[in-house]
């Protein structure tokens, strides 16, 4: 009987837990499971989740693509964006949050609750003033208005993560390496880079998916095609003035997910170690 009390609690809870953990990935599967059926019966059938027969056409006629370009370019494209702007972003944070977390300097504290509040400010209201900026450059219709600016540490999130990691590591090894002679670039080559790995490893996943799903800044600065990511590529399978292929978007989204998804698998460890230890030794 005490076994039962004790065990009917936790089955309870998984229940519910699983419950609620099918609803959300619902849209998800149904958008899985609708790749393998006809277009003309996604709609019609949408109440049935399994598809009667599995048709694997979808994915053809969406990796063709469009005017001669195969989806397999918009791939190549959102690969070499996410890639690029993630190495960027994961170097200069790692850079400027060792500055903060390892550097006295005056100011210091005034620039890290800029940083602060730069987390919290909309980048809906710097779309404008980086738009025309970005136009004053000559960037607009290329690559750079969505790879350059985050080599510049942008993204105060990653630099606190990463503040946070450095915190908790030992100062001691700071001081042996500058009675050796080592200078604060050693320190950072050297030493703190090697130990930050899981916080590194952690920013470059939240980085490479955010970057991958970017959908805004594609369509405000790629004016071409051919340069389309898979975010912005998708939305030419939908017509509002003629016919839709929604099986062909559907196959297309799936295979886009599964990049965002096989990094996650491979790399959860270093995911979790990372965000609990930067809670921790914050």
């Amino acid at each position: 009987m005490n076994k039962v009390r004790k065990t009917l609690p936790a089955a309870i809870y998984h229940i519910v837990v699983c419950f609620f953990g099918f609803v959300m990935i619902f849209p998800l599967v149904w958008m899985i499971m609708s790749s393998f059926k006809p277009t003309n019966t996604i709609f019609t059938t949408a109440s049935q989740l399994i598809p009667e027969t599995w048709e694997l056409q979808n994915y053809v006629n969406g990796w063709k693509g469009f005017a001669d370009i195969s989806f397999g370019v918009f791939f190549g494209n959102s690969l070499f964006i996410a890639t690029v702007a993630t190495l960027g972003t994961v170097l200069s944070s790692s850079m400027v949050a060792f500055g903060f977390a390892r550097c006295r300097f005056r100011g210091r504290g005034l620039l890290f609750v800029a940083m602060l509040l730069s987390m919290m400010l909309p980048a809906q209201v710097l779309m404008i003033p980086q738009y025309l900026w970005y136009q004053k450059l000559s960037w607009i219709g290329t690559y750079m208005p969505m790879i350059a600016p985050y080599f510049f540490a942008i993204q105060g999130f990653f630099i606190y993560l990463m503040v946070n990691f450095i915190n908790g590591l030992p100062k001691e090894l700071d001081e042996a390496a500058k009675i050796d002679g080592c200078s604060y670039a050693g320190i950072y080559a050297k030493i703190i880079l090697p130990l930050t790995v899981p916080a590194l490893i952690t920013a470059g996943i939240f980085s490479f998916m955010w970057r991958w799903d970017d959908f805004l800044s594609a369509l405000l600065y790629v004016n071409k095609s051919v340069m389309y990511p898979v975010s912005l590529a998708l939305k030419l399978f939908c017509d509002p003035g003629s016919t839709s292929d929604f099986g062909a978007m559907f196959a297309m989204a799936t295979l886009s997910i599964i990049p965002s998804v096989l990094i996650f698998i491979f790399l959860q460890r270093y995911l979790v170690e990372g965000i609990s230890t930067s809670g921790l030794k914050g």
